[in-house]
């Protein structure tokens, strides 16, 4: 197991305060040295702000993003999240691509939900124009990998894109690459029960530890720490796949009838384990950064709808989605609306980050060049534009279930 990353959630202001980035960039390279030394490997530093429309104007988004992101990166931050577009201010979708194309180091989100817990018709179809602008600014549709559509995503979840900042206090979090625990786990285990104790064992170990250090690095800078996310995420290995560790509970191939009951036993698993929690806590699915999640969909055994739908009893949402190229603004917002709603129905966080390849069709390779991706292919997307009611501008009150 591995930090996927420490993600320091700072408000920079605007113009911003080099003191509050000299004070972040202290205290990051304290935290991954302290971290290092403990055994755990540092993969990355980020640094999160408060949604971007809220602290800067809309004629400085341009100015604000590149001088954030310049200073950030000369105090050790590898990457930046400027928070997710607003419900409330729709300009501030339409900035998002042009701020992609300024850096690749920027990464951004766009609310689909409200916080009155509705689901805005035009948020969705902001999102999906955001998406399909975004595939065509850097090869094979690579923006995309730094833009998510939001659901229900409260602040302080350490993942990126999804990772944002409320308030003007820093604070910080862990992002955790754990998926090699529910593999040993596993492998292990001689019945369903000794899996799930083996990895609530394993988890539960590695967070006392990693909390009694996060504590004394908040005691001692200041920075509260928000908690730890073990979403499980994996690497694009064999010992660090989650499809793996779902197929070692008896699938004979993840999207196979069976697969939605694993990812539940996986999910409800990772519930039992005690720590301080920040994001999402759940199963992460992602397609392209998971080799054996990339040979099912490669193979046609498992499809969006699939991915959709174990996102019910699971973590993140849709994660790195190969799409067609000619995947329409219309198709893409059928497909965030479901998310959308079923984030709100079953009132739990969901994302989508969906990377529709130009020049692709479904069926066809991918051929990326990136360490943390696996080569699939091209899912096929089941959608068709919305008409009538749902194709208005309107917000959907959507309550979750009571019993």
């Amino acid at each position: 197991m591995r930090i996927r990353s420490i993600t320091c959630f700072v408000h920079p202001r605007w113009p911003v305060s080099e003191l509050v980035f000299q004070k972040a960039g202290l205290f990051a390279r304290m935290a991954k040295q302290s971290f290092e030394n403990a055994g755990y490997a540092v993969q990355t530093v980020r640094m999160a702000t408060p949604p971007f429309a809220e602290f800067i104007t809309e004629q400085d988004y341009a100015q604000a993003s590149t001088h954030i992101d310049v200073i950030a990166h000369s105090e050790g931050f590898e990457y930046v999240s400027l928070g997710p577009a607003l419900t409330g201010v729709p300009q501030s979708y339409a900035a998002i691509p042009e701020l992609l194309s300024r850096s690749g180091n920027l990464f951004f989100g766009g609310h689909l939900t409200t916080p009155n817990a509705e689901v805005s018709l035009s948020a969705v179809r902001a999102c999906a124009q955001v998406i399909h602008q975004a595939a065509t600014l850097e090869a094979n549709g690579f923006a995309n990998l730094r833009f998510a559509a939001l659901a229900n995503v409260p602040p302080w979840a350490p993942f990126f894109p999804a990772a944002y900042h409320q308030g003007k206090s820093p604070a910080f979090a862990l992002a955790l690459e754990a998926a090699d625990l529910a593999v040993s786990a596993f492998t292990e285990a001689q019945s369903l029960q000794d899996a799930r104790q083996k990895l609530v064992d394993r988890i539960e170990a590695h967070a006392r530890d990693l909390q009694t250090i996060a504590q004394r690095l908040a005691d001692a800078y200041g920075v509260e720490f928000k908690g730890l996310d073990f979403t499980l995420a994996p690497f694009p290995q064999p010992d660090k796949s989650i499809g793996v560790a779902l197929e070692l509970l008896g699938l004979p191939a993840l999207g196979l009838a069976g697969s939605l009951a694993a990812s539940a036993f996986l999910t409800e698993t990772l519930d039992q384990a005690v720590f301080k929690r920040s994001g999402f806590n759940g199963l992460m699915l992602p397609l392209l950064e998971d080799a054996t999640l990339a040979a099912r969909g490669a193979q046609g055994v498992l499809g969006v709808n699939d991915l959709l739908l174990y996102s019910a009893v699971c973590g993140t949402g849709l994660d790195t989605i190969p799409l067609p190229g000619e995947t329409s603004v219309e198709q893409l917002s059928a497909l965030l609306l479901d998310l959308a709603a079923l984030a709100l129905r079953l009132d739990k966080p969901l994302t989508a980050r969906l990377m529709p390849i130009p020049g692709k069709a479904a069926g066809d390779d991918t051929n990326f060049n990136f360490e943390y991706f696996a080569n699939s292919k091209v899912l096929a997307l089941p959608a068709e534009p919305l008409t009538g009611l749902l194709s208005g501008d309107e917000n959907i009150a959507i309550q979750h279930r009571v019993d």
